[in-house]
């Protein structure tokens, strides 16, 4: 299971880097959950990251515009990263999802069809009217994405967990597999989640609150120590699979 670590600025992607994680995750939380960061900001993450750590980056929580998602898409797609994040906040339906997806998906990939499209969800998406989550991975699997995420809309201390229970997280791991998708799951994750979710076969787990000072994804900021504890907490599960226990 990969760590996916969110930083805001360069300051936090070197401590990212520094702590061990395996992809730096740019996003800008003033701006939502997958708050869009700038495109400066962007490429000098990308400049200062070695290139063997893959860079995301999110485009926002996203307004049922396929129009303007998939030219906020392009514009991520120019700037050298391996994954492209789209929040599929504002959309009612499976069908609203797919048509926003696949217009994301056909102008990225004609650009680089290297870079890996995520669709995500949300596990609260009834307090704010979205697609229900657990339809990501066959609308990722119909829109040719390449990652199947679900995430929080609201940060208020409530996890991942607190809405979707390891059964359902488990038969959305599963689906998405049998469909040939990757799973990223995040929403105000702290350590002690990493070996449950490890168990649940997910394949990126993503952090932004439990790598900050103070576990505040708005008020902290991502210190090197912190991710490494992070990852340490991931060798183990790994080392514990391993061992059969």
């Amino acid at each position: 299971m990969k760590l996916l670590v969110s930083p805001t600025d360069e300051k936090e992607a070197l401590e990212a880097i520094a702590g061990g994680a395996h992809i730096i995750d740019v996003k800008n939380p003033k701006e939502g959950t997958l708050g869009a960061s700038f495109p400066w900001v962007i490429k000098k993450i990308r400049a200062i990251t070695p290139k063997n750590i893959e860079i995301s980056c999110a485009i926002g929580d996203l307004p049922n515009l396929p129009g303007t998602a998939s030219l906020a898409a392009l514009g991520a797609a120019t700037l050298g990263v391996s994954y492209i994040k789209a929040g599929l906040y504002g959309v009612k339906n499976k069908d609203e999802a797919i048509k926003l997806m696949q217009n994301i998906t056909k102008a990225v990939k004609a650009f680089d069809g290297s870079i890996k499209l995520v669709a995500t969800g949300y596990a609260d998406a009834e307090l704010i009217g979205a697609v229900n989550p657990l339809l990501i991975p066959s609308i990722a699997h119909a829109s040719e994405c390449d990652v199947a995420m679900i995430d929080t809309a609201v940060k208020d201390g409530k996890s991942l967990l607190d809405f979707l229970s390891l059964h359902k997280l488990k038969a959305f791991v599963d689906e998405a597999h049998n469909f040939n998708l990757k799973v990223a799951l995040a929403g105000s994750l702290k350590k002690e989640h990493l070996h449950l979710l490890y168990k649940l076969g997910t394949d990126i787990v993503g952090i932004r609150g439990a790598a900050c000072t103070g576990g505040d994804r708005h008020g902290g900021h991502i210190t090197r120590q912190r991710v490494h504890d992070l990852m340490q907490t991931l060798q183990i599960a790994e080392s514990n699979k391993l061992n059969g226990a």
